[in-house]
């Protein structure tokens, strides 16, 4: 009897579904039925009229899902962005950069497999059809705009690229750099969204270094930090067994051997502490075959070294003086200049880049932006700032939507991470419901599939 009531229930389940998907008039995911959209029934607006914009970032979708930095969590952004498509009231998701991801791949693996950028990216589509296809579904559908915004994971990612595998996206990129972009939406100036890497010295375009072995390569460093962080993962090895970066027994002279000398510091800490391998540092381990470079490269053709009483570095040798980082910024058309020194420490501990909303927007009196979204550091958060005008200004970053990795050794040792509550969150941006000219900034975690609102800000 309960087996004969459980076969009717689960007919009748898929009748409701099966009828939900040809009806135009469903709400919510098509895979889980006619259930009310959460983005039109927010707390702050008027949930009658299209006027949300969503942004997403760092999805990090891979060519691989044996070390993809995104498999757990594929289905749920699958759910949000039928969920997106299906809203009444969303006129707008932005990929605010890092959808496609070229950097983490493990270094001995050759990235294009022998074949063409293009079969790369075509790959990713394939690896992660379902995500691809809910994107398409909405793209095709019209009735929200999806836009992309390049990263720098997928920095290399021509448009024509980009468009091969979501023919109709909108994408954001500066008219004299195609690979790096900033987005107003329609019918707001005063909001900037980028994905935030041009003021990371780890990050941006770098067309001034190691031209002589990649000709016309714009990869910075923390491509091949990317890369080894890959290798951390794949390649376990317990952290008393890795290979050790050594002190460096110089003390800085000037700004540059500073920088450098803080360069040195990053890549100690990290590979000491947070991303560490057993490979030998001289090996030739970094299978390149990407934007210019050909060779293969070891470990230490990327870590600063002593050098008759100054310190020295083989790759990126041109990027530690002032006058170069200025170069550099000026070439990823940022409009207000930093310290190299500041910038090299200040990418790694995030908050650097976060300040730049204030920085490069709000304190640069040639800038009427009072609303900045970033993504890239990981790091969801919203800040009240004031501008040079004495005006409230706000500054959002969407986070990421990676999978929370787990070391083999912290498993074995009974580390268990609900991947349905970590990472996943979203900004929407909307006019508030008592007055269209005040705008709501809110930052949300996407946790079980329910909009959990983490904070917000209204400006006016």
């Amino acid at each position: 009897m309960k087996k004969l009531l459980f076969v009717i229930l689960a007919c009748i389940s898929l009748f409701l579904i099966t009828s939900c998907n040809s009806s135009d008039d469903c709400e919510g995911n098509p895979q889980t039925g006619n259930v009310e959209n959460q983005f039109d029934n927010m707390v702050g607006s008027n949930n009658l009229n299209r006027e949300k914009i969503v942004v997403i970032s760092d999805i990090h979708l891979g060519v691989d899902l044996s070390f993809s930095e995104t498999v757990k969590h594929l289905s749920r952004i699958e759910d949000f962005v039928n969920e997106v498509g299906n809203s009444k009231t969303v006129k707008e998701l932005i990929i605010n950069g890092d959808m496609l991801d070229e950097w983490y791949i493990p270094t001995r693996t050759d990235t294009y497999a022998g074949g063409t950028q293009e079969d790369f990216v075509k790959r990713i589509a394939k690896s992660n059809k379902a995500v691809i296809d809910a994107f398409n579904r909405v793209i095709k559908e019209g009735k929200v705009k999806v836009t992309y915004v390049p990263g720098n994971h997928d920095l290399l990612i021509d448009a024509n690229k980009v468009e091969a595998i979501m023919p109709g996206i909108n994408q954001a990129r500066d008219t004299d750099r195609s690979l790096i972009g900033t987005y107003h939406p329609d019918g707001y100036p005063q909001i900037a969204i980028e994905h935030g890497h041009r003021y990371d010295f780890f990050c941006n375009l770098d067309p001034f270094d190691n031209q002589d072995i990649a000709p016309g390569s714009v990869l910075p460093p923390g491509y091949f930090f990317a890369r080894i962080a890959a290798n951390s993962f794949v390649n376990q090895v317990p952290k008393s067994e890795a290979t050790k970066v050594a002190d460096l027994q110089i003390t800085p002279t000037n700004l540059s051997q500073k920088a450098l000398y803080l360069y040195h510091y990053g890549w100690k800490s990290c590979l000491n502490d947070l991303i560490w391998v057993n490979d030998n540092f001289n090996d030739k381990i970094f299978k390149t075959n990407i934007d210019g470079y050909t060779g293969t490269l070891s470990m230490n053709d990327i870590l600063p070294y002593n050098d008759n009483g100054t310190i020295n570095v083989k790759l990126y040798k041109n990027a530690f003086t002032q006058e170069n980082w200025e170069k550099r910024l000026a070439y990823n058309n940022a409009p207000v200049m930093t310290n190299v020194a500041d910038a090299v420490i200040g990418s790694l501990l995030t908050s650097f880049i976060d300040n730049q909303s204030n920085v490069q927007y709000f304190q640069n009196p040639k800038s009427n932006v009072r609303i900045v979204i970033f993504g890239h550091t990981h790091i969801p958060m919203i800040k009240s700032f004031t501008n040079v005008r004495n005006e409230a200004c706000v500054y959002a970053n969407t986070g990421t939507w990676i999978d929370e990795k787990i070391r083999d050794i912290d498993a074995a040792a009974g580390k268990v991470v609900d991947q349905d509550t970590v990472n996943m969150n979203f900004v929407v941006v909307m006019p508030h419901k008592n007055d269209q000219s005040e705008i709501n900034v809110g930052l949300y975690k996407y946790k079980r599939g329910k909009h959990v609102l983490v904070e917000n800000q209204n400006i006016k």
